[in-house]
């Protein structure tokens, strides 16, 4: 098997697994009991905090564990517009968020919020200057991916951080991580972050796993109430074999950063070459090759359908995605490359190849040779369609 959809999930590590398995069967006790159990487990959860903040930069009291990136996006928008709402109802986004942030985005819309779209180029960057003139006295929150999931583009996160808080200081500054932890260098405090939003399954950390950094003396509220776990921010029984699995997985991905990009980037830019003089009537959807995420490539071919060449793939059990996985079964053209102005032949012929450090070049070859046998044939049967 060739599995390049790892923006959709990663295979968990090993040592996360065995860690979560030995936490559940020895280590079961309720952390927020005040027995000497309790306690003890309520320490493996603030080590595993400390080992996240250690990687970007905070305290470990501003790291609070979550089911992943869903709740955690959802969490930063709801709690910010409730904690916030006095102060201003006007928030800004991008037009290529993740659904996890848009849809919450268009509620809060129905409830009287105002919300501006950031228009972006043809590789995916918004407009820096657009962003500093639409910021308001009023504007609570500017959410902004930090890596997309569909293309791979990385945005300025330190210039536009730096941006809002020249602005205004008081708007909350919010970052979908998601694409992006554990595969980029990332300092809350250098790019002005006030909260992060970071998702275990997408770095090799288990399914439902995750975790918001949310800056110390912010007024965001909960999502969930009860007792007031997580300083009162998250109620609910807090999970130690979670947290500490994530958090293994995040002290190995960032001991690994370096080589990991240097050998995903051979394994990019084999397949990206294999195709393009392999294979006429292709391009990249977004930036070039070496600057943006070496963990995305999003190719479109021209005159295919993407669902077709997806599934030819599979029978040669090579795994790849039509899009984000969160919404890759509904037929709507992608929201993210309508916005780059990519052309609707190429969107619906668009493939996302996603890797990990534990991808091969050859793997790569493998998807090569297979694509130069498959492309040309299904062209064929969509000309003759006409």
């Amino acid at each position: 098997m060739i599995y390049f959809d790892n923006s959709a999930t990663t295979k968990t590590l090993e040592s996360s697994a065995e860690i979560m398995k030995n936490v559940l069967v020895d280590q079961y006790f309720n952390p927020a009991s005040a027995s000497k159990k309790g306690l003890e487990t309520s320490e493996l959860i603030r080590n595993s905090a400390k080992s996240i903040a250690n990687v970007i930069n905070c305290d470990y009291e501003e790291i609070y564990f979550t089911s992943g990136g869903t709740e955690g996006d959802n969490w930063a928008i709801f709690g910010t517009a409730k904690g916030y709402a006095r102060s201003g109802k006007h928030i800004i986004t991008t037009k290529t968020e993740h659904p996890a942030v848009l849809e919450p985005l268009k509620i809060l819309e129905s409830e009287g919020f105002e919300v501006s779209y950031l228009s972006v180029d043809e590789k995916g960057y918004i407009n820096i200057d657009e962003l500093e003139s639409l910021i308001r006295k009023d504007t609570i929150l500017v959410s902004i991916i930090f890596s997309n999931n569909e293309t791979g583009t990385v945005q300025d996160m330190e210039r536009i951080g730096s941006v809002i808080k020249s602005k205004n200081p008081e708007t909350i500054f919010h970052t979908d991580a998601v694409q992006s932890f554990g595969k980029c260098l990332i300092d809350v405090k250098k790019m002005k972050i006030d909260i992060l939003t970071a998702s275990g399954h997408k770095f090799n950390a288990p399914k439902g796993t995750g975790f918001n950094y949310m800056k110390k003396g912010l007024k965001v509220k909960p999502l969930v109430y009860g007792g007031g776990q997580q300083r009162g921010q998250r109620s609910g029984t807090e999970n130690p074999a979670m947290a500490m699995a994530l958090a293994d997985a995040v002290v190995n991905a960032y001991e690994n950063l370096e080589n990991s990009n240097n050998s995903v980037m051979q394994v990019k830019e084999a397949l990206w070459y294999g195709i393009v003089e392999n294979i006429p009537d292709v391009k990249i959807n977004g930036e070039e090759i070496g600057n943006s995420n070496p963990y995305v490539l999003n190719v479109g071919f021209k005159n295919i359908r993407s669902e077709v060449l997806l599934h030819a793939l599979e029978e040669k059990d090579i795994y790849v995605s039509a899009g984000s996985a969160c919404d890759s079964r509904k037929k709507s053209l992608s929201n993210v490359l309508l916005a780059m102005g990519v052309t609707e032949d190429f969107i619906e012929g668009s493939i996302r190849f996603s890797f990990s450090r534990f991808n091969t070049v050859s793997e790569a070859l493998k998807c090569v040779e297979a694509l130069c046998s498959i492309v040309p044939m299904l062209r064929r049967v969509q000309m003759m369609r006409r």
